[in-house]
């Protein structure tokens, strides 16, 4: 059984310069914090020949296309997780409290994936594969700062290029 927990955060300052339609124009800078609450998932094999997911709701599915759940369902057709996997996800905090929520379950659950194919990833590929699920593929307005942090923690500088390309480097407090 894979175990990953991914942390929510707090903005210190630059929130707004982490979305596309700023950085791309003016680069972007945000001051942020991991705090002591978590989004947590487990991944496992599943004895069944089915897809279980248990969140807010539970789906027994047996392929990832029927998987209603969004960011699960893209995250499993990204990694190429055919079936057979049991997901579960439980958090500290209920979702829209603005820390974050969305991208710590987004970076959570992709490392659990990750973890489950005996992948590697590093935290910089996996904050921005994270972005690419709720950004690119789903359509969603966010910015990058939560997928950072819930990647990297700490209190952390996070830039963005024009690019798109964002970088991290932990304060010394």
């Amino acid at each position: 059984m894979i175990i990953v927990r991914s942390p929510l955060r707090i903005t210190l300052g630059g929130g707004g310069t982490d979305q596309a339609s700023y950085y791309s124009d003016y680069g972007g800078f945000v001051i942020a914090a991991a705090i002591d609450k978590y989004v947590y998932t487990s991944v496992n094999h599943s004895f069944r020949n089915k897809i279980t997911l248990k969140y807010s709701k539970i789906e027994d599915v047996n392929v990832p296309e029927e998987v209603e759940h969004p960011v699960i369902r893209e995250a499993l057709k990204l990694l190429k997780i055919p079936g057979c996997v049991d997901i579960d996800v439980i958090s500290d905090i209920p979702a829209g409290t603005g820390l974050g929520s969305s991208g710590s379950f987004t970076t959570a659950l992709l490392q659990a994936l990750h973890l489950f194919k005996r992948e590697a990833v590093t935290k910089q590929d996996l904050a921005e594969e994270a972005y690419h699920v709720e950004h690119d593929l789903l359509k969603q307005p966010v910015g990058k700062q939560d997928q950072y942090i819930a990647a990297v923690g700490g209190v952390t500088r996070l830039s963005f290029w024009n690019s798109g390309m964002g970088t991290h480097e932990p304060l010394q407090m």
